[in-house]
């Protein structure tokens, strides 16, 4: 690992323009907040929780990890208020939906907290907001890759199970699936909640009305364990063409298994760690990187499952 942070450290030197700005002393103790949108329910997350945990401590900083218990957005805006009111030398935080959150976050950047936008939203909309940079997965273009991908493997419909339909990102991805193949999105994205029983009962219910479906897309393992099972109990597993967002223990048995076709990892543990750097290098030093950085797509198939097999779950 050391290795990789000197990796990580050079190109950030590289890219890195200074900043004659309040750069503090490095004896100074930094202290971070992330705040993402994830409901304590969602495993996912905890790649991210490690990301900072292992950044902290690199660096020589504290980090925290915030979000709202049940995914709710207005409960999310509330705690980054809270968190700006607690005035931390830096928040990196999740876009998940711009409209409810953009007010909060700017109010940060206003009180001249630095801002870093992670995992969801976009470049333009980070810089809308006044944050210093974008670290994450465009999620529609990552959509749209995987769509491509299965038009070139003959796929004409299918099903995107979303089981956080609240969340705009969440939505972005089965649009650009859809626009990848040239279709319609249609009715062919569901809201499936995020009850594992309910989600496999729903895609049962969907598969069973729609037999012509060629493809199921999930968006994570909240909904990809559930649908592991729901083409288990329905005899589809291994025929229907089954590919998923992000990765998970269950997601990578499933592609071991070739249940899953191809999951798109978007490097959960680089969104959380590469931010932790980011601001400590600026506070202590006035470097910042010139660029933002897109931390996916990237497919991941049986072919290359080692180390993915060996870290899922906690750096993957």
């Amino acid at each position: 690992m050391k290795s990789t942070l000197k990796t990580l450290m050079l190109t950030a030197a590289v890219l890195a323009a200074p900043v004659m700005g309040n750069a503090q002393s490095s004896d100074a103790k930094l202290h971070y907040v992330l705040v993402s949108h994830a409901p304590d329910s969602d495993s996912w997350w905890n790649t991210v929780k490690n990301g900072i945990a292992l950044a902290g401590e690199q660096m020589g900083v504290e980090v925290e990890y915030r979000n709202p218990p049940t995914g709710d957005l207005a409960d999310m805006a509330r705690i980054i208020e809270q968190t700006t009111a607690s005035q931390p030398d830096g928040i990196i935080t999740t876009l998940a939906d711009f409209d409810v959150l953009s007010g909060p976050i700017k109010a940060a950047v206003a009180q001249g907290i630095d801002v870093i936008i992670m995992n969801s939203g976009s470049p333009a909309q980070a810089a809308e907001v006044g944050a210093l940079m974008y670290v994450g997965q465009p999620e529609y273009d990552a959509g749209l890759a995987a769509g491509q991908r299965a038009k070139r493997d003959g796929i004409h419909s299918f099903l995107c199970v979303n089981h956080y339909i609240s969340s705009p990102s969440s939505t972005e991805r089965c649009q650009g699936f859809a626009d990848g193949l040239g279709i319609e999105l249609g009715n062919q994205m569901i809201d499936s909640g995020q009850d594992p029983s309910e989600i496999k009962n729903r895609v049962l219910a969907y598969l069973s009305a729609n037999p012509t479906t060629e493809a199921v897309l999930t968006l994570g393992p909240t909904s990809a364990d559930p649908t592991i099972l729901a083409l288990q109990e329905n005899g589809l597993a291994g025929s229907i063409y089954f590919g998923t967002f992000d990765l998970g223990e269950e997601i990578v048995k499933g592609l071991k298994s070739g249940i899953i076709k191809w999951g798109i990892d978007q490097q959960p543990f680089l969104q959380a760690y590469l931010p932790v750097v980011v601001l400590t290098n600026y506070d202590r030093y006035g470097v910042l990187p010139g660029n933002n950085i897109n931390s996916g797509p990237g497919f991941v198939t049986k072919d290359g499952l080692a180390k993915v097999e060996e870290f899922a779950g906690k750096f993957r």
